[in-house]
């Protein structure tokens, strides 16, 4: 059986170009909520997992987080890299889907964004982000909503150089298989909200206009 997964790193690595510039509909609506679950982060010791382009660690850093932001594609993590501020941050490279580098009780809050649906298992991911979080720590993890597999959506994106449409792979993961995994883990669940665009959202991501009404985003906020 051909494993849905195998090619994640490689389609990210060939996204990393146009991540932060395709009008993504998903990254559109998931940031602000993210960044407001967050709240204030000064002086916090933040760890991004699965952090891309740097979309969310840039911006910690710049609110006065120490970040160490971690992904398994190298090609993300040079846009990462490149950006203004990248030497505020530590960026390390890693696959989730293996224990984290990090001793037990380092970090203050951990953030993950859109990055469950390329896991494999979901409980060693959060086993271990509770792990490393201080004893009152917290986490703010989004996903997109498994509903969006129902509309035969996943992530994907359009290689400018070949005009070809790639789906780097993903699975789709229940709501419940979240929190349930969480919870198994050691997190106490704050809150789990889901949100889907409306049309004054559609009117800036036309790409959402035919998913208006429809949840899009899930986004857990979770205490140690």
């Amino acid at each position: 059986m051909t494993d849905p997964l195998s090619t994640v790193r490689c389609g990210y690595d060939r996204w990393a170009a146009v991540y932060d510039h395709d009008a993504n509909p998903l990254q559109g609506l998931e940031g602000p909520v993210v960044r407001a679950a967050i709240g204030d982060v000064r002086g916090l010791h933040v760890l991004d997992l699965g952090c891309g382009t740097g979309r969310h660690a840039h911006w910690l850093a710049a609110t006065g987080a120490t970040v160490t932001a971690v992904d398994f594609s190298e090609g993300m993590l040079a846009e990462a890299r490149s950006r203004p501020g990248a030497e505020a941050i530590r960026f390390v490279v890693h696959d989730l889907e293996a224990p984290l580098p990090f001793p037990a009780g380092q970090f203050d809050l951990v953030v993950s964004g859109l990055v469950l649906e390329h896991l494999r298992e979901l409980d060693g991911f959060f086993a271990e982000a509770c792990r490393v979080l201080k004893p009152a720590g917290r986490a703010v993890v989004s996903a997109m909503h498994p509903a969006m597999f129902l509309r035969g959506a996943q992530a994907r994106f359009t290689d400018p150089a070949t005009g070809e449409l790639v789906q780097p792979g993903s699975l789709p993961h229940s709501v419940a298989a979240f929190v349930m995994t969480a919870v198994r883990a050691g997190f106490r669940l704050s809150n789990v909200a889901e949100f889907a665009p409306d049309a004054e959202f559609a009117a800036r991501y036309p790409r959402a206009a035919k998913y208006v009404g429809w949840p899009m985003l899930v986004v857990m906020s979770l205490a140690r």
